[in-house]
């Protein structure tokens, strides 16, 4: 068990740190960010699901195929939510009101449902597995997309960078 969390640590390092490696003078478009974070992580997820969990022959067997349907759901889920933080980085020097509420909406939303995909997939994994194998997977998941939202929202624009536009006018200042 010593030697599998220092894997996974091992592993959550080199995947946090990955985009420390480019030249620091080219600062590369969220769209790329977005892209190379969701790659390494799609990559490395297996590995680090099959290292964290090991699992017998018999578990891995009836994990996997549902994972593999948690998986596609779970990333139309995420183009959405990738759709979302594209339109940030574009508009938030200007944000208006009525786009930060859309886009905070359009967050929510991404956030209720991928809580509702997990309780659904929460059940059909506990059809086949013990809750304590199921609970461990979801811990596991939730490390990994801690180490992903890390990534892209060190990539991130601060919000302290935007304009606020007052409405009616044409006048722009910084917020405060």
């Amino acid at each position: 068990m010593m030697k599998n969390s220092a894997l996974l640590m091992l592993t959550f390092a080199m995947l946090a740190f990955c985009p420390l490696g480019r030249a620091q003078d080219q600062e590369p478009s969220i769209d790329s960010t977005i892209a190379v974070v969701r790659a390494n992580m799609r990559a490395g997820r297996a590995a680090l699901i099959t290292t964290g969990m090991n699992f017998t022959d018999k578990d891995g067997a009836a994990f996997w195929p549902i994972y593999q349907q948690y998986e596609y759901e779970r990333s139309r889920l995420d183009d959405r939510r990738a759709a979302v933080i594209k339109q940030y980085t574009q508009k938030f020097r200007n944000l208006t009101d009525a786009d930060a509420k859309a886009m905070a909406d359009q967050m929510f939303d991404c956030e209720s449902r991928l809580a509702e995909l997990k309780k659904k997939f929460y059940k059909k994994f506990n059809k086949v597995l013990p809750a304590l194998t199921v609970t461990t997977f979801f811990q596991l998941e939730r490390r990994i997309d801690l180490m992903m939202d890390m990534q892209v929202e060190a990539a991130l624009p601060p919000l302290t960078e935007a304009q606020y536009t007052v409405p009616g006018s044409s006048v722009s200042e910084p917020l405060q």
